[in-house]
């Protein structure tokens, strides 16, 4: 018998940003900044524990000089070119 598709687990399923950590996810970030002590303290009443999510960051903006030689130059060029292209394929209308 197979397993259901939605039971299935994805490749990066435990690569993904959570939102709410294990108890041993939270005892490891709480020991590595000083605030847990796992011999003295109880893994009960825990404090929180913030989980961020890293950004990815974001693209530099083009310049104005970057923008016109580059995005804004080719479709304007492209466009008197077509009319001229499609003014020779059709016949002159009387």
């Amino acid at each position: 018998m197979s397993i259901h598709s939605s039971l299935k687990s994805a490749s990066g399923a435990l690569q993904q940003h959570r939102n709410v950590l294990t108890r041993a996810e939270r005892i490891a970030r709480l020991t590595e900044s000083q605030r847990f002590d796992p011999s003295n303290g109880s893994a009960l009443s825990l404090p929180k524990v913030r989980s961020i999510k890293v950004a990815a960051g974001k693209k530099p903006k083009k310049t104005e000089g970057e923008a016109a030689e580059g995005g804004a130059a080719a479709p304007a060029a492209a466009a008197p070119a077509a009319k001229d292209a499609k003014a020779a394929k059709s016949p002159a209308k009387k």
